[in-house]
């Protein structure tokens, strides 16, 4: 459970276009802070100088641009195709973001928080929260949505990464708590009844 010094810590989860962003931007409209473990993975990359090294040692120098930015093209064309560099890059990548963001955690006062990733389950940071909450959506809709958001993805494209995650069956497994993000369930009642059981155990 959680410690004296740090607040309570509920994570959030989904496949491409469930909906997760939008569960989090709500419980944002109520006050709780959120961190982005994706956006911060992103950020990391360009900026923290051990993994910028660590990816250069791995991947070769052609994986940041002249400028020092990733290169992005270089590293969709070389790793994000191949799973097995893939699964290298996240093995460097996701403990950096895993040290940023219990730096974060201390840093905040709310009564609890909410962290959003994609890979939380995958990554096994899930294991170090109190509660995880799982955001399903059937792949139809999901495939909608990503197509409507993304609009330099192919529909074979979206699919393909969608066979790539977890099924919403492996997902629902973990979590403590499944919101069906369907477009026609009632997502803000069932996030601000989840609100309310977490302020109350935060102030146990």
């Amino acid at each position: 459970m959680q410690s004296l010094s740090k607040p309570l810590q509920i994570g959030v989860t989904g496949g491409i276009g469930a909906g997760k962003s939008l569960v989090c931007q709500i419980f944002q409209a109520l006050g709780i802070p959120m961190y982005n473990a994706d956006q911060r993975a992103k950020w990391l990359m360009n900026h923290h100088q051990t993994l910028i090294a660590e990816i250069k040692q791995h991947f070769g120098k052609e994986a940041y641009l002249p400028d020092e930015s990733l290169n992005r093209k270089y590293l969709s064309e070389k790793v994000f195709s191949n799973e097995t560099l893939l699964k290298q890059l996240n093995a460097l990548v996701h403990p950096k973001v895993e040290e940023d963001y219990q730096q974060w955690v201390l840093q905040q006062m709310a009564p609890y928080i909410v962290k959003e990733a994609a890979l939380l389950i995958e990554a096994g940071s899930y294991k170090t929260l109190d509660y995880l909450i799982t955001v399903n959506a059937p792949e139809t809709v999901r495939l909608r949505r990503v197509l409507l958001r993304d609009t330099h993805r192919s529909a074979q494209e979206v699919q393909a990464i969608m066979r790539k995650q977890l099924s919403d069956h492996e997902r629902a497994a973990k979590a403590d708590f499944v919101i069906v993000n369907d477009d026609k369930s009632l997502i803000v009642s069932k996030i601000l009844q989840l609100h309310q059981r977490f302020l109350k155990e935060a102030a146990k």
